[in-house]
């Protein structure tokens, strides 16, 4: 009887192929995944309604330098006159858009509960056939120009709705968890908290080429074009079990941060709610303040940790990400305060 060869697992040779790889995503997630890619490759999209529940979810659109974007805006119901409300700005991964973003991250939710506006900005498919951000593209500048571009966005928002200028922070899942540390690093006095899902930090990529390699864990960190302010304190989300970007970005990400501020990292814990996937967290503190923190989720592949069962790139066995995200930034805008 001949022996069973044992195959190795390899890294995808493009970006089209990584983002196939769902790690520990299910095969409803999988069908819902595939759905996607569908459409970012140019298949006719359905009309979709905005996600259920209360709250107001309005469409608009923002110029800047790269050029004309789309966004949707969730305001939760009994806003007062004269009342600004915190704004927390969600950038999608690949092969998303705003609306399967809201399904997949329930975030809404959180903001009727919570009282914040949220802004889910939409790549163009014509800047990136998969509904990518381009936020590896920094040799053509073309990172930036999306970059400012995403700000026009949150500065527009602010001016024509109850949004507080002063209170706003970033967060996004891969290509735009990747986004988000970038806006974070070249506008820091514009964002109170910044947080990164499943994405890879500035610095490590300046092409396509480069930007595989990173995903891959194999590129060398490097410091971005930042600003000279103090970066906003980061939240960094990551699964052990990711097969597209690998998880050693998460700790090159906290180590970038930590680094410019001169944190520490203190004792990790393993923290576990329920029957939900359990994760490590260690914090990185200066003066008394955690200016970073990285929370490692055991098993968990390139999918939204406690995201809607049935949605892409979603797992519901993970630690609820989104309820995370907001812990870390109301905290950030008490700090402020």
């Amino acid at each position: 009887m001949p022996r069973r060869r044992r195959i190795k697992p390899a890294w995808p040779k493009t970006i089209a192929g990584a983002l196939k790889v769902f790690g520990t995503i299910g095969r409803a997630q999988t069908k819902a995944a595939a759905t996607s890619f569908g459409k970012a490759l140019g298949a006719p999209a359905a009309a979709k309604a905005p996600p259920r529940g209360p709250g107001e979810w309005i469409t608009g659109f923002a110029t800047g330098s790269a050029g004309l974007r789309r966004f949707h805006l969730f305001k939760p119901p009994g806003i007062r006159a004269r009342q600004r409300l915190p704004l927390v700005v969600m950038l999608h991964g690949c092969g998303q858009d705003a609306n399967g973003f809201a399904l997949s991250t329930r975030m809404n939710r959180i903001a009727v509960k919570e009282r914040f506006l949220l802004l889910y900005v939409e790549q163009d498919r014509r800047a990136n056939l998969q509904g990518c951000w381009n936020w590896f593209a920094t040799d053509s500048r073309a990172a930036y120009r999306e970059a400012a571009t995403v700000l026009a966005a949150i500065d527009q928002v602010c001016q024509l709705h109850p949004a507080d200028a002063g209170r706003v922070a970033v967060a996004g899942f891969s290509a735009g968890a990747s986004m988000a540390a970038l806006l974070a690093t070249r506008y820091p006095a514009r964002f109170r908290a910044v947080a990164v899902h499943s994405g890879v930090p500035p610095g490590v990529a300046h092409s396509s080429a480069s930007a595989l390699r990173a995903m891959r864990g194999q590129a060398r960190l490097s410091m971005p074009e930042v600003a000279t302010a103090a970066w906003p304190p980061l939240l960094v989300v990551h699964g052990s079990a990711d097969h597209v970007v690998a998880p050693n970005n998460a700790a090159a990400a906290v180590q970038l941060w930590a680094g410019m501020a001169g944190a520490r990292p203190t004792a990790s814990r393993v923290v576990r709610r329920g029957q939900r996937r359990p994760m490590t967290v260690t914090d990185f503190k200066h003066g008394g303040r955690t200016l970073a923190t990285l929370c490692l989720v055991d098993g968990l592949g390139h999918a939204w940790s406690g995201g809607a069962a049935g949605q892409a790139f979603s797992d519901a066995r993970g630690p609820d990400a989104a309820r995370m995200i907001w812990s870390f930034v109301a905290r950030q805008f008490a700090a402020s305060d």
